[in-house]
């Protein structure tokens, strides 16, 4: 009988695992098996709780600037940062700049050679605008990014739209970030939609359709997928994680956008959110788990459960086919092992009859 007691202890602890196994401890307590406005307002309130450590702007103490010559580093040279649209080293042009010393930043007014801070989401376009006067959302070092000066102000408040090979501005007047970049400002974009719900829409800084979701530009989603999360990103989240707190869940897991805003799959960098189990997973639980007469069985599906009572000795106690409630009134006073079996979950609980 004690190998009953370990089966149905190994069993419970194997179903718990078969999920949860490869994703991340900062995850632990999102439901994945829900999608749309459900997980994106629990990712929001992840990355919101978890953002314990606003930054300032400029200042004597820590701040953006110093975050950012850590995050940005170029991961072949750390004496270097990497400026977001750049192209090209070699071409003796400032604007067109891939890396650049990391002390060659920009804090006064002449910036000619010098690298400064990018909005991703532009200052003006979102409502209200970012404000970089005190810690806040234009102070969230996800969405900033050393730049070339010149290139920061050739984007300027451009909307994103659709193009190709190297960072431009559109014949239309909108800006290409370039193939480099392209998922990079897709994944900060959708982080800081679902921190900032209200005031960073997505919408508002891309000219785009909308044709999978009426809350996610197109370019987005097909941007998350073409240019897939790269080393230097990855650097750039765990940075700015120890800095500040939370992280950008698109970037730990590109797959997170495609639960939310559906469209075609994007990479699961974890490979176990893109597994038809985890959305058909039943959710059971019982309650109350003291009590005289009855345990109901809680469940996100409909179906009938093999039920199975024993004692600590291993004894079977009980054992029948019901749909949502299990009878415990004949049982003696004491704690009990229930195990319950659906045709597409086996749970364990323990119990106590009064």
């Amino acid at each position: 009988m004690r190998l009953l007691r370990l089966y149905i202890s190994l069993l419970a602890v194997f179903f718990s695992l078969t999920v949860s196994a490869q994703i991340p401890t900062y995850y632990s307590n999102i439901d994945f098996s829900q999608t749309d406005d459900a997980l994106k307002n629990q990712i929001s309130t992840l990355i919101t709780t978890t953002l314990t450590n606003q930054l300032p702007y400029t200042s004597a103490s820590t701040d953006t600037w110093d975050v950012i010559k850590t995050a940005d580093l170029d991961p072949s040279n750390n004496q270097n940062v990497l400026l977001l649209y750049g192209y090209d080293d070699l071409d003796n042009t400032y604007k067109t700049d891939r890396t650049r010393s990391k002390d060659l930043n920009c804090t006064s007014n002449s910036c000619i050679g010098l690298w400064n801070r990018e909005h991703v989401f532009a200052k003006s376009l979102a409502n209200p605008s970012l404000d970089t006067s005190y810690p806040s959302a234009g102070t969230d070092v996800h969405n900033l990014l050393a730049s070339d000066s010149q290139m920061n102000s050739s984007r300027n408040n451009r909307v994103y739209a659709s193009g190709s090979g190297n960072s431009t501005i559109t014949a239309q007047g909108y800006f290409y970030p370039g193939d480099e970049w392209k998922g990079d400002i897709a994944r900060i974009i959708m982080y800081m939609y679902v921190r900032y719900p209200n005031q960073c829409l997505a919408n508002d800084v891309a000219f785009s359709s909308n044709s999978t979701h009426p809350d996610m530009p197109d370019i987005f989603l097909q941007w998350n997928i073409e240019d897939p999360v790269s080393n230097f990103e990855i650097q750039r989240n765990n940075e700015i994680a120890l800095a500040q707190g939370n992280r950008n869940p698109f970037i730990d897991n590109p797959y997170i956008a495609t639960l939310i805003w559906g469209g075609t799959p994007a990479a699961d960098s974890w490979q176990v959110l893109a597994l038809p189990e985890l959305y058909n997973q039943e959710s059971v639980s019982i309650y109350p788990t003291i009590s005289t007469n009855y345990l109901n069985i809680v469940s996100n599906k409909t179906n009938n459960y093999q039920y199975t009572i024993v004692d600590y000795s291993g004894r079977i106690l009980l054992n029948a086919t019901v749909a949502n409630k299990v009878d415990i009134s004949r049982l003696n006073t004491g704690s009990y092992i229930l195990h319950l079996k659906s045709n597409q979950s086996e749970s364990t609980f323990r119990f106590i009859k009064k």
